[in-house]
């Protein structure tokens, strides 16, 4: 999902690449719960794993977003059950959900490349 070599990790640890993700955590978080359901921390990990540790969003900004998610329709919450330890909060992913994390995707793309012919005036 988020794969880097190792200078894009270098380059997601400075401030300006951290404040342009940022902005995408609700876009994030719905690609995450796009491969299936999940708790917070889960959630969490999934996100720092794929950044190879480069970038970690914090707990009170994904709790955030996941209350933000399900008040916006876009999210469901549930409780799991108590078999695998603590009772936990799930998430899944909605109908409207998917089809708002295709809609920022698109226009991620869109952006990505405005900005990239922009960088390369200079060339």
């Amino acid at each position: 999902m988020f794969e880097r070599s190792g200078s894009d990790a270098a380059l997601l640890g400075d401030a300006f690449a951290a404040d342009l993700l940022r902005g995408h955590t609700d876009t994030i978080v719905l690609g995450v719960l796009r491969r299936g359901d999940s708790y917070g921390f889960e959630i969490f990990k999934t996100i720092r794993d794929a950044t190879g540790g480069a970038y970690e969003i914090k707990e009170a900004t994904l709790y955030a977003s996941y209350r933000r998610l399900v008040k916006d329709g876009l999210v469901e919450a549930y409780w799991g059950d108590e078999t695998k330890g603590g009772r936990r909060k799930y998430y899944r992913i909605t109908d409207a959900g998917h089809a708002v994390y295709r809609r920022n995707v698109a226009a991620w793309v869109v952006t990505r490349d405005l900005i990239d012919s922009l960088l390369d005036l200079g060339e």
